[in-house]
């Protein structure tokens, strides 16, 4: 609830000022109804995505993103928000010929500053595999509200090893 004051001036009562209260109208549901907006990106200009992977099936630390360091394993890839989490998996694998093979589980999740208390949050997002469809493979970075800034962690399983169990981390 945000209060202001009418015309810039509050109410007079006995001499004091009262503010008065002014309240959105719109709803959660309204906000999430917006379809995403289609990007050109013949006339956009790409953003730096940071992104940090590991190959035994876990998201890093959050320690590791702590007093402005970032862990070793950064791959830096020009991309748009309307970028896909299969798309991202095709430029990872572009990189690492050993996450090719077929059954390679690609785990995303968004690393962000949490601005109510110091420090690095994870959001997963979704997940892909090597050589199969998934439900998540058309999710984009625009959808799981990525903002520029943020980074990106992809935790890589090989073939024949099962991922650690998923649990989603808190909402974002």
């Amino acid at each position: 609830m945000l209060a202001a004051g009418v015309g810039g001036q509050g109410e007079r009562l006995g001499g004091r000022r009262r503010k008065m209260a002014v309240e959105s109208r719109v709803t959660q549901e309204e906000i999430k109804k917006e379809p995403e907006k289609p990007i050109d990106r013949e006339k956009t200009c790409p953003l730096l995505l940071r992104v940090f992977t590991t190959n035994n099936g876990r998201h890093h630390r959050m320690d590791e993103f702590s007093r402005g360091n970032v862990p070793s394993s950064e791959l830096q890839i020009y991309t748009w928000m309307d970028a896909t989490l299969k798309e991202l998996t095709s430029l990872v694998k572009e990189v690492y010929p050993e996450a090719r093979k077929k059954g390679t589980h690609f785990n995303f999740a968004i690393v962000f500053m949490d601005l109510k208390r110091p420090g690095y949050r994870v959001k997963e997002i979704g997940s892909t595999m090597s050589g199969r469809k998934g439900t998540d493979d058309s999710m984009t970075l625009q959808s799981q509200k990525f903002q520029i800034g943020d980074y990106l962690d992809i935790a890589i399983t090989p073939p024949n090893r099962a991922p650690p169990p998923s649990g989603r981390m808190r909402p974002y």
